[in-house]
């Protein structure tokens, strides 16, 4: 049995790779009751690595499996936690991104979920291209 506290710091887990990491944040019990775990996971975002990339004008081509996955209601986004992602991850620049999907992305987005095989095929474009 973990001990609670009224203090507890936050964590969120990473869009891209998955991984939990801390924020640097504080949470407080506002009635100063001992209910906080030591880590208190509060939702997703990007880990630094990820922001660092974001930020250089990157997004982050996430790799899933559609089979493994849950679905979206009818018109609504794919959300992250839905998503089984198989581990594979690319980087683009965002006009890159535009001309080679001949798709806006928009610009808050950091990551777009592309089936198996989607990240190959780039890889292997690249590599054609720069030979």
């Amino acid at each position: 049995m973990t001990e609670k506290s009224y203090v507890s710091m936050e964590q969120r887990v990473c869009l891209v790779c998955g991984t939990t990491f801390e924020t640097g944040s504080i949470l407080i019990d506002r009635r100063l009751l001992a209910r906080l775990d030591r880590f208190t996971l509060t939702g997703w975002a990007l880990c630094p690595s990820h922001q660092a990339l974001f930020d250089q004008g990157y997004v982050a081509l996430v790799e899933f499996d559609p089979a493994r996955s849950g679905s979206p209601l009818p018109g609504d986004r794919f959300r992250p936690e839905q998503a089984y992602r198989t581990g594979a991850v690319l980087h683009i620049k965002r006009e890159a991104f535009s001309e080679v999907f001949n798709v806006s992305l928009e610009a808050e987005l950091p990551l777009t979920f592309v089936e198996i095989g989607a990240i190959e095929k780039l890889q292997g474009l690249i590599q054609a291209s720069s030979s």
